[in-house]
């Protein structure tokens, strides 16, 4: 596990930036895991900067995405796939037959859950997966919890989870109660994983994470176990480590 601590925000973007831009340049065909929510913005400012650069080309990468609200249609603004073309697919040459996320709009978790893991083992294994921390030491939607899930499963959030993306909806009761996500094990096959993590309010998850005793109770500490880990994390997120 490699511990890079930035000054800030924009550093911590540009370095995670750097390094997936690196798997794409030497492998073009590469497959890369892909997250949402606010940390990876700036990452994903920076990628779309190098493409525009003539840097970067995404042609013949494929993605794949760890999670999917259940019940919200793509069109919906608080979607991940709304996000992901938001902040990414639609500004590089990615192609889109070639972009994977969850089904929110399937209601049958059993039958997506399935369909979308079985999806990800035909595509091959993920050369890189990108992923935030949640506050309560979520990755992907794998909440915390009495055991690690293994694969894409249908996630009851937690009232903490609900309560940090109130900030996207109109209020707490717009948010969807239900996700589907990749599993821990579907996260730990990644060949490398990459974890951005930025201000004070991750900064207990981030510590546990990295020096707690490994549990499904913090489900980022499983991280520990797989042999190519990077993590990027800005000074506030870092508080509490000496």
């Amino acid at each position: 596990m490699r511990i890079i601590k930035t000054k800030s925000y924009e550093e911590m973007s540009k370095k995670a930036a750097n390094i997936i831009a690196s798997v794409v340049t030497l492998k073009p065909d590469c497959m890369l895991g892909l997250a949402t929510g606010s940390s990876p913005i700036g990452t994903y400012d920076e990628l779309v900067k190098k493409y525009e650069a003539g840097d970067l080309d995404f042609s013949e990468v494929t993605t794949v995405n760890l999670d999917e609200y259940k019940g919200l249609p793509k069109e919906n603004e608080q979607s991940y796939y709304y996000f992901m073309h938001e902040y990414l697919f639609d500004k590089v040459n990615i192609d889109p037959e070639k972009t994977y996320l969850p089904d929110g709009t399937n209601l049958n978790s059993e039958e997506e859950a399935t369909r979308y893991e079985t999806l990800v083992q035909s595509l091959g294994t993920v050369d890189l997966q990108l992923l935030g921390l949640g506050r309560n030491g979520h990755i992907g939607f794998n909440e915390p919890g009495d055991h690690f899930e293994d694969g894409t499963h249908c996630v009851d959030l937690k009232e903490s989870t609900i309560e940090a993306n109130k900030r996207f909806f109109e209020s707490a009761d717009d948010v969807p109660k239900q996700a589907y996500s990749m599993g821990i094990g579907t996260i730990m096959r990644s060949k490398k994983i990459l974890l951005v993590v930025s201000g004070e309010e991750k900064a207990q998850a981030l510590k546990d994470s990295i020096y707690g005793p490994v549990t499904p109770e913090v489900p980022g500490s499983i991280l520990r176990f797989h042999p190519d880990v990077t993590i990027i994390a800005d000074e506030a997120a870092m508080s509490l480590i000496k």
